[in-house]
């Protein structure tokens, strides 16, 4: 049993080192960037790495669902944080088939998107147009004294070689943020108030997350360990428990398949993130379909059930916690979201803490009840060190033995 038990402990041990190992990978086109963030809007994404000591960048700006007949546009604005005042990047297929890119400042509405110089260096700039993708590399002199400027990103009809005035729709509209090149992080500043689609998956995506794993799937666990101990509450206990766990696995699987939605449109690949959550997936399938194979509370294998059972449950709870945290960080959510989540837990925590003591204090003085009701009983089972006066029974409550 000891042997059952390392094994368990040991296989948890190296699935959470595993998962723990993986990092965030960001390449495109056979480039490796050490940053990268999926913009809202207009299916476009950044890339880029930060070189502190002489306080340059290197970027791809890459956008999806581009013909040949379109330009993209990304920009800084340093001063400003809308279309006037920034500074671009832009990259088209001219007349004669290439890939063109160059900079351009915008000065005013209406610009002539005419090639010009920026208000910082740009001193390397190339695209090209794969697949409808488009791709513009750069390097940023980035002006001093910041590392987080107001970004800009576009996309609109060529007519010859001359880009022309885009379209109106929200998307373009809300094509507006921040990045931050030292931190390795971006905000959206969307028009009215309102978020790209894609920020809504997301965001019902960790909603599906926390209130499944983090929550119902610890309350269900709470509910069998202690619930269990008061006859009044059999076997009501266990339906709780399984309408809890069942819910959760349900509304788990939900966020899970928005996951694996959004990870297959996104170049950015958040590994730790993904594979505790297809962990998370696997063990609460088994968890699932081990309730189908139950024994009864009298086979002999019971015992070994209800070790792999708790073994499991409890790793689940555990990495549940710790991807929702990988979540966040990814997510990048207003601090009061975290923080309600982390008082969540602490109010779970300090009610385990309260039931722990007082489910053992009933346990302790039943036991002692029932030494004292059935002395022969506790004197044939060696009370004073050979077996103990009374079992455990399955629902958390003590028994004499019985003689067979």
């Amino acid at each position: 049993m000891d042997r059952f038990l390392k094994t368990v402990l040991f296989s948890s041990i190296l699935v959470s080192v595993f998962v723990s190992s993986c990092a965030q990978n960001c390449s495109v086109s056979n480039n490796i960037f050490t940053s990268c963030n999926t913009l809202p809007v207009l299916n476009s994404y950044l890339y880029w790495n930060y070189h502190q000591a002489n306080h340059t960048a290197d970027i791809a700006y890459r956008q999806t669902g581009v013909t040949s007949s379109q330009w993209v546009a990304w920009a800084l604005n340093v001063g400003g944080s809308g279309m006037v005042g920034a500074q671009c990047l832009v990259a088209f297929t001219n007349s004669s088939g290439l890939v063109r890119a160059y900079t351009t400042p915008v000065n005013g509405y209406g610009p002539s998107m005419a090639a010009g110089a920026l208000s910082f260096n740009v001193p390397r700039i190339s695209a090209e147009l794969n697949n409808g993708e488009m791709v513009i590399f750069a390097t940023l002199q980035l002006p001093t004294g910041s590392t987080s400027f107001n970004q800009v990103w576009q996309v609109g009809p060529v007519s010859g070689d001359t880009p022309q005035e885009h379209a109106q729709a929200s998307a373009n509209k809300e094509s507006t943020g921040t990045v931050d090149f030292a931190s390795g992080s971006t905000t959206s500043s969307s028009g009215g108030g309102g978020v790209g689609s894609r920020q809504r998956k997301k965001n019902v995506h960790g909603v599906l997350n926390v209130v499944s794993w983090g929550i119902l799937v610890p309350i269900g666990a709470m509910t069998a360990r202690y619930l269990k101990v008061f006859k009044s509450a059999d076997p009501a206990w266990f339906y709780v428990h399984v309408a809890c766990q069942c819910s959760a696995y349900i509304v788990g699987v939900a966020g899970w398949a928005t996951g694996l939605k959004l990870g297959s449109e996104s170049p950015i690949v958040y590994d730790t993130h993904r594979n505790i959550g297809i962990t998370l997936f696997c063990l609460g399938t088994l968890q699932v379909f081990a309730l189908l194979l139950r024994p009864k509370k009298d086979h002999k294998f019971r015992f070994y059930w209800n070790l792999y059972h708790w073994s499991v449950g409890y790793a689940v709870i555990i990495l549940s916690i710790v991807n929702i945290f990988e979540g966040f960080d990814i997510l990048d959510p207003e601090k009061k979201w975290k923080r309600a989540y982390i008082g969540v837990l602490i109010f779970l925590g300090a009610t385990a803490v309260l039931l722990e003591a007082f489910t053992w204090f009933v346990v302790i003085k039943r036991k002692k009840s029932d030494t004292e009701k059935y002395p022969d009983v506790a004197t044939r089972n060696g009370v004073n060190g050979h077996g103990g006066a009374s079992a455990v029974n399955a629902y958390g409550g003590t028994r004499p033995r019985q003689e067979i």
